[in-house]
């Protein structure tokens, strides 16, 4: 299994916006692709603009399943307009 962990910074005034973007991606994930186990956005304690999104996929070929949806991709524009710079995204491998 492969986890990610993906920290979004918002522009301030921006969040609702992202919000919005997000929760339509994340329920298009999870009614769509069974190899994404877990895709789910959080706030930040004590702060109004950082965001991370939590997701786990069963393999490496359900998460390149992933990034090739027509939906994911339609998301992109939305959601780097509201971005205040480059997504910090970190990858890990399962330990059993």
């Amino acid at each position: 299994m492969i986890g990610i962990v993906a920290e979004l910074e918002i522009r301030d005034g921006k969040q609702a916006e992202f919000k919005g973007v997000a929760k339509d991606l994340m329920a298009k994930v999870k009614a769509n692709e069974p190899g994404c186990l877990t895709y789910q956005l959080y706030k930040k304690r004590g702060s109004e603009t950082t965001y991370i999104f939590m997701e786990q996929y069963a393999s490496a070929e359900a998460l390149a399943a992933h990034g090739k949806t027509d939906y994911f991709k339609a998301a992109q524009p939305g959601l780097g307009a509201c971005l205040a710079g480059a997504p910090r995204v970190d990858y890990y491998d399962i330990v059993e």
